[in-house]
C-alpha cells in the first residue's frame, strides 16, 4: 500500500491486506557491523569484477527487497519512487488520471476508471490496455510505468491504448485525484436505517464518517450499518477517531506490545462522540483487515456493535515508515495490536513456515477465549469472528481463483461491448448466460491456478529438471484432467454465487461503484440481514447481552 511519508506522518500505521511479526534488532553491535562490512565489499566488489555492466542501484534494491522477505510482508523496503506512491493511500489526494490499473504478465490494463476524473473524461474503459504513453512504448518498457502517467496538474499525455483488439488513442489531462474513504453512504428504503460504505482508513477516513453519520441522523436516521467490507487497512488513529463516534472519550481502543518500550502504546478515543446510543451493526469479510479489525473489535469487545458478515483476515500487526537517506524509506513492523478485552487477532505466524515457506496459520484449537465489556466470549487467533456469520459473506475457493485470474474481470469486458446500451438496468443473468461465461472460459483456456492445480505443475516442472517427465505423463495428464472436471463441478456447485459476483462486475462497468453500491442498498444480503436485526431492538439487545 502507498502512504503518507512526511515526518509528521510518522505514526503507527495498520495496513491492509498482509503482515509482519516484528524485525529482531540484536544488541551485538559487532556482529552487525561485520555483517554490513563484508556485504559493502561484496557488493562493491561485484559491481566492480562482473563481466557485463551493473546497474548499482538496481542490485541494492532487489537486495534489500528479497532479504526483508523472509520476515513478513509488511516489512518493506521504499526506494525514492516507491516513497512518492507510498503518499496516496494516507491522503487520498494525488495528481494523476484518476484510475485503478494493474500490470499482468506486462500488459498494463485498466482496472476502473473513476467517475469524472481524467481517465474517464479521456473515454478510458476498464479492459483496456495502455501500450504506449506518450513516445514510450510500454512492450519493452521494464520499469514502473504507472509512473509516466502521473504529473503536475494540466499536463497532457498522448495515450495509445488496445480495445477489443483494436488500437485507439486519446489524450489525458492531468488533475488532482481524491480517494474517498467513504464513497458512499445513504438512507436505506426503510428511510431509518442509514448505510455508510468506509473503504480505507485514509487521513481522511474519520471525518467523512462522521459527516455522513451527521447528515444520515439529520434525514432521519434512527440506526446504522458500516460497511467494513473489503477494506484492508490503513492509519491506526483513523480506527480509534471512527471507534470515538460511537463510544465515549477516553476509551481505551486498542493497545500496542513490542519487545521496544517506546512502542508499548495505549490509543484512547480523545472528543466527544457523535452518538453513543444509536443502534450500529458492522459488516466484515475477509478482505476486511489491521484497522478494520481494530474498529470491529474494539465496538465488539465494548458491546457497542453487533458484527455481521464473515471471519476477517486477522492481522494484528503495526508497522512504522522510518526515514533512511537520500530520500528512501523502510516500513516496519514494530508491535502487535490488542482490542480491548486483550485479544490480538493475528492469524498467521510469520516466525514458522511450512515446507513451502508459508507462514502457519494459528489453529482453532489454539485460540484463547476473552470476555467482552458485558461477558460474551470473544476469541483471538484468526481474525474478528462475527456475532452473526453469513455463509453468504463469504467467497468459495473456485470463486476467489476466477476474481484473482481475472476470469470474472475479462468476460465481463467481452459482455460490455455485446451489450452497450445496458444503461442504469440492473442486468439479469441467466443460466443460459452462465453456460455462455463457462464456455468463455474454455475458449480463453483459462487457468484456475488453485492450489492442487499449481501443485500438479510444479510436480511437472520438477520431473522436467530430473528428465523424468516423459514416464509420468500419461498419469500427469490423467490427473489434470481429473483436476479440471473437478473445477467445472465447483463452478456448477457455486453458480449463484459467480453469477452474482459477475452481476456485481457489470453493475460497475456501466454505473461505477457507485452504481454498484446503490445497487446493494436494495438487493445485498448481508445488508438486508444486518437491516433486519437493527429493526429488531429486542433480538439486537439480546445479542450484545447475552
Amino acid at each position: 500500500m502507498l502512504r503518507q511519508f512526511k515526518k509528521r506522518y510518522i505514526i503507527p500505521v495498520v495496513a491492509g491486506g498482509f503482515l509482519f511479526v516484528g524485525a529482531s534488532f540484536r544488541d551485538d553491535f559487532f556482529e552487525i557491523a561485520k555483517q554490513i562490512e563484508i556485504f559493502t565489499t561484496l557488493f562493491k566488489t561485484v559491481n566492480q569484477n562482473y563481466v557485463d555492466e551493473t546497474n548499482p542501484a538496481d542490485l541494492m534494491d532487489k537486495a534489500i527487497k528479497n532479504m526483508l522477505l523472509d520476515l513478513d510482508p509488511y516489512t518493506v523496503y521504499f526506494n525514492e519512487q516507491d516513497v512518492a506512491k507510498f503518499k496516496i493511500n494516507s491522503t487520498g489526494e494525488y495528481t494523476g488520471i484518476g484510475a485503478y490499473i494493474s500490470r499482468r504478465e506486462g500488459r498494463l490494463i485498466i482496472r476502473e476508471p473513476y467517475k469524472n476524473f481524467p481517465a474517464d473524461k479521456a473515454g478510458l474503459k476498464a479492459g483496456d490496455e495502455i501500450v504506449q504513453i506518450g513516445d514510450v512504448n510500454l512492450v519493452d518498457f521494464k520499469d514502473d510505468a504507472a509512473q509516466l502517467l502521473k504529473g503536475s496538474k494540466n499536463s497532457k499525455i498522448d495515450i495509445q491504448y488496445k480495445r477489443q483488439g483494436k488500437l485507439m488513442n486519446t489524450q489525458i489531462v492531468l488533475d488532482e485525484v481524491e480517494i474517498k474513504a467513504v464513497p458512499f453512504y445513504a438512507l436505506l428504503a426503510d428511510k431509518t436505517t442509514g448505510y455508510i460504505v468506509l473503504s480505507q482508513f485514509n487521513a481522511k477516513a474519520s471525518a467523512e464518517t462522521k459527516d455522513a453519520l451527521e447528515k444520515l441522523k439529520s434525514q432521519g436516521a434512527t440506526r446504522i450499518i458500516l460497511d467494513l467490507r473489503g477494506n484492508p487497512g490503513g492509519l491506526l488513529h483513523e480506527a480509534v477517531n471512527i471507534c470515538n463516534l460511537f463510544v465515549p472519550q477516553n476509551e481505551v481502543i486498542v493497545t500496542t506490545k513490542s519487545k521496544i518500550e517506546k512502542h508499548n502504546n495505549s490509543y484512547k478515543t480523545q472528543k466527544q462522540p457523535v452518538d453513543l446510543t444509536i443502534p450500529l451493526a458492522v459488516l466484515v469479510d475477509g478482505k476486511s483487515a489491521s484497522a478494520s479489525e481494530i474498529v470491529a473489535g474494539a465496538l465488539q469487545d465494548l458491546d457497542r456493535a453487533v458484527i455481521v458478515g464473515a471471519r476477517s483476515f486477522g492481522k494484528g500487526l503495526v508497522q512504522r515508515p522510518l526515514d533512511l537517506t537520500y530520500g528512501t524509506q523502510v516500513k516496519v513492523t514494530i508491535s502487535r495490536y490488542y482490542t480491548p478485552s486483550g485479544r490480538c487477532i493475528q492469524a498467521l505466524d510469520y516466525s514458522k513456515k511450512d515446507k513451502n515457506g508459508k507462514a502457519i496459520r494459528t489453529d482453532a484449537s489454539q485460540y484463547n477465549a476473552f470476555k467482552t465489556r458485558k461477558g460474551r466470549t470473544v476469541y483471538d487467533g484468526g481474525g474478528i469472528q462475527p456475532d452473526i456469520e453469513l455463509s453468504e459473506a463469504k467467497t468459495s475457493t473456485i470463486s476467489d481463483a476466477l476474481l484473482k485470474n481475472d476470469g470474472i474481470f475479462n468476460y465481463v469486458t467481452q459482455y460490455y461491448y455485446k451489450n452497450p446500451n445496458l444503461g442504469t438496468t440492473i442486468p439479469t443473468f441467466s443460466d443460459t448466460d452462465f453456460t455462455e461465461f463457462k464456455a468463455f472460459l474454455k475458449k480463453e483456456k483459462f487457468e484456475f491456478d488453485t492450489e492442487t492445480e499449481l501443485a500438479l505443475k510444479n510436480t511437472l516442472a520438477t520431473a522436467k529438471k530430473e528428465k523424468i517427465e516423459e514416464s509420468i505423463t500419461a498419469e500427469y495428464q490423467q490427473l489434470l484432467a481429473a483436476v479440471q472436471r473437478s473445477e467445472e463441478k465447483e463452478l456448477d456447485k457455486n453458480k449463484s454465487e459467480i453469477k452474482k459476483l459477475i452481476v456485481d462486475e457489470i453493475i460497475k462497468r456501466y454505473q461505477y461503484k457507485e452504481g454498484l453500491y446503490q445497487y446493494y442498498t436494495k438487493s445485498n444480503i448481508e445488508i438486508t440481514k444486518a437491516q433486519a436485526l437493527l429493526n429488531n431492538q429486542a433480538e439486537y439487545n439480546k445479542i450484545l447481552k447475552n
